[in-house]
């Protein structure tokens, strides 16, 4: 599968932001296609319906219902998926990836590309593309690939600097030479790079020039992540005070949970506007931890792949950034030192695992996929939901929750 030809939108919106002028909407929905999948069952984060229909417009949910109302004013050209009872869904938003199919973010087009093929063809609609640590010169030049990525397709949400405001003793698969301080003219030219398309940044809020980061990021509209920190609880928790909102890959590249020294996650699960990223993957973090999480922050779990080069390809030797990994029965880890490299998870894994392994009711682990990672950077209003006015991105799965058929933006991925 390849990564699908960009798609166009409304001039003067910023964003990326899927719906236009009415005018243009009208435009759109008049040269797009019609779509509807029928006889399903429909799964979101806060109901199932059985029976159910949804009709795509275009790149848009026009309507959805129950029974066989969905063949009222059809056009004859319209696309007709029957169902057959599967599992329909919102497509996955991921936050939080580096790679997939050899190819890497860092890589520039081709490894942009390659990771989105992948990834898409395991129901992920929308991504957040990740970077690691490197060089301030080198994260201008890929923040300025990913915007133009995000111009030219609808389903690119933007980037995510994962480095290098990090703290070294948890810097997990980060360069520590290319590691520094958040100053205010590093933030300045990255933001400028990123040009509005910049989504979230990880910072380690202990160091110097850390809070003023957070609030110039906050400021200029970004999702701030605390991450790869040695932060205690109040340290955590007083960021999070500041306007950061997400907690980076929850439970890895920081301080765990002691009963007298609660640290970052108990701060995250504390600060209800908080979103928690989860690598469930079954090697990050064990099955009674993630229910754990999902216990303590409800509605608050977005479920991430944090996937490196070697996701969809074969075990071997990689590069993560600057760093070597070596890869073996999926598992990435540094050839010096052994840390975690990232994960060579799917977003339809991550569902699988969350319901039978993790023991996760479904309907919370399919918000834990959509609904949550929209609100996480602002997007609640337009993705992660099939309703009326809602972007058209679905995935179908059966009853194993194998994925069997994927639409992004109305047109079929997969």
């Amino acid at each position: 599968m390849t990564a699908p030809e960009a798609e166009g939108e409304g001039e003067g919106v910023p964003g990326g932001r899927l719906v236009a002028d009415a005018a243009g909407y009208r435009e759109r929905v008049r040269s797009a296609p019609v779509t509807i999948i029928h006889s399903t069952r429909l799964v979101s984060g806060t109901d199932s319906v059985a029976d159910a229909w949804v009709r795509f417009d275009g790149d848009l949910v026009a309507a959805r219902g129950i029974g066989d109302d969905w063949r009222e004013g059809l056009p004859a050209e319209a696309s007709v998926t029957d169902a057959a009872g599967r599992v329909l869904v919102p497509g996955f938003i991921d936050l939080h990836c580096h790679g997939a199919g050899g190819g890497s973010i860092d890589d520039g087009d081709d490894g942009i590309a390659a990771t989105l093929a992948v990834h898409r063809a395991h129901g992920t609609t929308r991504s957040v593309l990740s970077l690691v640590t490197a060089s301030l010169e080198d994260l201008i030049a890929r923040l300025e690939t990913i915007a133009a990525a995000t111009a030219r397709d609808p389903l690119v949400l933007g980037s995510h600097l994962e480095g290098p405001f990090l703290d070294r003793g948890f810097r997990g698969a980060h360069d520590p030479a290319l590691l520094r301080a958040a100053d205010a003219d590093a933030v300045a030219r990255l933001l400028d790079a990123a040009g509005g398309t910049l989504r979230q940044v990880t910072i380690a809020p202990e160091h110097d020039g850390a809070a003023d980061a957070i609030r110039a990021f906050t400021d200029a509209g970004v999702a701030v992540a605390v991450g790869h920190t040695g932060a205690d609880f109040a340290t955590a928790l007083a960021a999070f005070d500041s306007g950061a909102s997400i907690l980076t890959h929850a439970f890895n590249g920081m301080r765990g949970i002691h009963h007298r020294a609660p640290g970052p996650v108990l701060a995250a699960m504390h600060a209800d506007h908080v979103t928690l990223e989860v690598i469930n993957d079954g090697v990050h973090v064990h099955p009674d931890v993630v229910r754990l999480a999902f216990a303590g922050a409800p509605g608050r779990v977005a479920l991430i792949t944090d996937a490196m080069a070697a996701t969809g390809a074969a075990d071997g030797d990689y590069v993560l950034g600057s760093l070597d990994v070596i890869v073996a029965g999926g598992v990435a880890r540094l050839r010096e030192g052994g840390a975690i490299a990232g994960s060579t998870l799917t977003q339809d894994a991550a569902l699988r695992r969350a319901v039978l392994d993790c023991g996760i009711p479904l309907n919370d682990a399919v918000g834990a996929l959509t609904a949550t990672p929209a609100a996480a950077i602002g997007r609640a209003h337009e993705l992660g939901h099939l309703r009326p006015g809602f972007a058209a991105d679905a995935v179908l799965l059966d009853d194993a929750l194998e994925v069997r058929a994927v639409w992004g933006a109305g047109r079929r991925l997969a």
